[in-house]
């Protein structure tokens, strides 16, 4: 071979120098029961449960945030309807739906470390704190507490067991407890989600010519904007980009308010939602532009 061509050529690799058939006959005769084999097919179990796992997590999650939807979309009924409490009452069952969901969820993560799944279950948490903090403002025209949402989430489950005596039998009752605990950041971002159902709760009620319910919205919004700007920047990355939506909602509620102020008396109540929701279009263009 001359020079040029051993500058210039193709470098041989070091296992090239070995016969294909010699590798061949190594690999069979890799001991299949030897500890260094063995250690990886555990590893190997332990990785495919825990993907096993994930994916049974986001099944789940799926399922709670599609519930807890139809349960928002459900109280949005309330302002029309004309026996509210049946609403609720069936919001309520809804949300017992959900709940079993998460228990499932808790079952899951039984000796689990839940951060390690959380990005499975968040989605469904958030959604559901929606959906709980929505039924909770149209209830008590306040907001629910993280405390509160967790207290809901502790299920308990008897398990009998049975021991024969010689005698008589006796049935013992053990209690199981499984609990699921909604993350702050979950909730935060699941109350920054609340506003914008209860932005569409101020424009409905006005067109059902409820007039007092859009200043106490924006009274309660407004409270909500203080307290997030108090977080700003320091937070999470997913709270600080809510704040512009949560602000939206703001904006087009005191706009609400702004008219039924100066302009209500001229305004039939019938076209308020028609005037409200062409303005709440030249305020998402105006955005849309800057």
């Amino acid at each position: 071979m001359s020079g040029k061509e051993g500058s210039g050529g193709f470098r041989k690799r070091k296992h090239d120098n070995f016969p294909h058939g010699q590798r061949r006959e190594e690999k069979e005769n890799v001991n299949p029961s030897s500890a260094l084999m063995t250690s990886f097919k555990s590893f190997q179990l332990e990785l495919d449960t825990r993907h096993d796992k994930y994916e049974r997590l986001v099944k789940l999650s799926r399922d709670i945030t599609i519930e807890s939807k139809r349960t928002i979309f459900l109280l949005h009924r309330f302002t029309s309807a004309p026996n509210g409490e049946e609403i609720l009452n069936e919001s309520e069952v809804k949300l017992d739906a959900v709940r079993r969901k998460i228990k499932q969820v808790a079952q899951e993560l039984i000796g689990e470390d839940m951060y390690q799944f959380h990005r499975a279950i968040s989605p469904g948490l958030q959604e559901y704190v929606e959906a709980v903090s929505f039924q909770y403002f149209i209830r008590t025209r306040s907001l629910i507490s993280v405390e509160e949402i967790n207290k809901q989430l502790i299920f308990t489950a008897e398990d009998r067991e049975e021991t024969t005596n010689m005698t008589s039998n006796s049935h013992d009752k053990q209690l199981h407890t499984w609990s699921l605990k909604v993350t702050p950041v979950d909730y935060l971002l699941g109350v920054a989600d609340l506003t914008g159902e209860l932005m569409r709760l101020c424009i409905s009620s006005v067109g059902n010519g409820d007039i007092d319910t859009p200043f106490e919205l924006s009274q309660f919004l407004r409270q909500i904007y203080d307290g997030f700007t108090f977080i700003g920047n320091t937070g999470p990355y997913e709270v600080s980009k809510k704040l512009y939506t949560l602000k939206q909602s703001l904006a087009k509620v005191e706009n609400a308010c702004y008219t039924l102020k100066v302009r209500g008396s001229e305004i039939p109540k019938h076209m308020l939602a028609d005037v409200f929701s062409t303005k709440t279009e030249l305020i998402d263009q105006e955005e849309g532009l800057s």
